[in-house]
């Protein structure tokens, strides 16, 4: 399947798209206020020790200390493990670094050396960052440097070998173990990532000469200045998607912008030669995104519901930690019986289900209501169907049988924040409730509130200020609460439009 890579970036904001068959099926935005400092590399010095937490506060030029723990400075497991912490680079959520890296009976023995042992005040020491800081607390940081290429991970000071778990045929493993530890610089490890897997030894050798090209970089900018100073900046957006996606599944780059697309250019004549002519300038008239229909389909994708080419649809919806999925057949009658009806329906709405999952970067638990189905075979052909649209999907995720209800539960890992949460804000007016009060509930509890303060309005003007709609609701299908209320007050009521008023709120004045 031949794909396609949108890169658009401007002063503001960088955005990668990635079309499959023409139809967008992933995004990634990174915003210049939102950039994270995870994976940079920093000469810092120690300013605290704490024993009694194990911890220390190294200082690496940010507005808080950045905080290492003792294991990340005696432990090189450590760092491996907290690799799924880097929420930028999806493949190092999914790994599970216990596999590549088999841990000893002297790694296994809890560490008996202190903090105070092992750093001391004033002392500078190169760290990479785990986690972004949060507003009350500095960034977390290790020792431990690791360095992702396309293929493998470079691990400069610690004598590892490991291959990714998702990297699942023990044939292909033996083969690339053989080929790594040819490769394996001494004193230093390697992981070989998911990407690796039918790499050959060409391409390993080339990622491994920029992997160890950048980390001379990085020792001789560090002994030439004085810290606190970064040392390295992980890529930014662009770079990475294309370290990490760009294979020869991919027929063409197209890149926005002369700037962007000399960095691409230099950038994948280092990590992949064999694809650089697939790298292109995108040079027409209208912008990039627009060229190939993605604003609409991601304003598309903000929305609930999706139709299908059918005539039936889905509706999807997030709640905090589950994500309800609905099919139905919609304008579909199908041409024979119910059954096919329902199993047409069904197949296409799970290839669009996958789409929209991976699109929107829906996490956690996921459930698909499918059209009931009274065909075992099928409930399998659907679920077979469904198994291979998520092959597509690299974010760790498990599915389970289709129940005697109709019902997928889906359990996916999240590696960034979905695209609504990324995107949009909750409704100030409606408060992320995504309803409002009907106009004749609203008039109703203007009765009520009116008759409550019946005794202090009695023989007295009064003057209703509403939104303009629920004020148009009450002079026409509702007057008949008006006319009860002048009848219980025994005076005018006059109602007055007030655009600035939220549509479920109301005043009462007296004239």
């Amino acid at each position: 399947m031949q794909k396609k890579m949108l890169i658009e970036s401007d002063p503001h904001e960088t955005r990668v798209a990635i079309l499959e068959r023409d139809r967008l099926a992933e995004i990634f935005i990174e915003r210049q206020q939102d950039l994270g400092i995870v994976g940079n590399v920093y000469l810092g010095r120690v300013n605290r020790v704490l024993p009694g937490m194990q911890a220390a506060f190294v200082d690496i030029g940010l507005e808080r200390d950045a905080f290492l723990y003792v294991d990340e400075v005696v432990d090189p497991t450590a760092t491996f493990e907290a690799l799924g912490e880097d929420s930028r680079l999806e493949e190092e959520e999914d790994e599970d670094t216990s596999e590549l890296f088999p841990v000893t009976a002297a790694e296994a023995a809890p560490v008996e050396r202190s903090i105070d042992q092992l750093l001391r005040p004033g002392q500078e020491i190169m760290v990479q960052v785990l986690k972004d800081a949060l507003p009350n607390k500095g960034a977390r940081v290790s020792t431990q440097i690791t360095l992702p290429g396309r293929t493998l991970v470079l691990l400069p000071d610690v004598d590892h070998l490991g291959i990714s778990r998702r990297i699942e045929d023990e044939d292909e493993r033996e083969r690339l173990r053989a080929v790594v530890e040819e490769l394996q610089p001494t004193g230093a490890g390697l992981i070989v990532r998911t990407a690796g897997a039918e790499a050959d030894r060409d391409e390993f050798e080339t990622d491994l000469a920029y992997l160890r090209q950048l980390w001379r970089r990085v020792q001789e900018r560090s002994s030439a200045v004085s810290a606190p100073v970064l040392l390295h900046r992980d890529l930014d957006l662009s770079l990475r998607v294309v370290r990490d996606d760009f294979s020869e599944d991919f027929g063409v780059v197209w890149v926005e912008g002369e700037e962007a697309y000399a960095r691409v250019v230099e950038f994948v004549d280092q990590v992949k030669p064999s694809l650089l002519h697939r790298v292109k300038l995108f040079q027409r008239g209208s912008a990039l995104f627009d060229h190939f229909g993605v604003e609409a389909e991601i304003e598309a994708a903000l929305k609930p519901k999706v139709w299908l080419e059918s005539g039936g649809y889905i509706v999807i919806h997030p709640t905090e930690a589950l994500v309800a999925i609905d099919v139905n057949t919609g304008r579909y009658v199908g041409r024979h019986n119910l059954e096919d009806t329902v199993l047409t329906t069904n197949l296409e709405a799970v290839a669009e289900i996958v789409r929209q999952i991976r699109l929107r970067n829906l996490g956690g638990i996921l459930v698909i209501d499918l059209i009931d189905m009274a065909d075992a075979e099928h409930r399998q052909q659907v679920f077979e169907a469904l198994v291979a649209e998520m092959a597509k999907d690299r974010a760790k995720h498990k599915i389970l049988e289709i129940s005697e209800f109709g019902l997928v539960e889906i359990t996916r890992k999240r590696s960034r924040p979905s695209l609504e949460r990324l995107l949009t804000q909750t409704c100030p007016y409606c408060r992320g409730v995504g309803r409002l009060k009907s106009l004749s509930t609203i008039g109703l509890e203007l009765r009520r509130q009116v008759l409550r303060q019946a005794g202090g309005l009695r023989n007295r003007e009064l003057l209703l200020r509403v939104n303009p709609e629920v004020a148009e609701s009450l002079q026409r299908q509702d007057q008949r609460i008006l006319r009860e209320l002048e009848q219980e007050l025994g005076a005018e009521i006059l109602v007055q439009g007030d655009s600035g008023l939220h549509h479920e709120r109301f005043g009462i004045d007296v004239i």
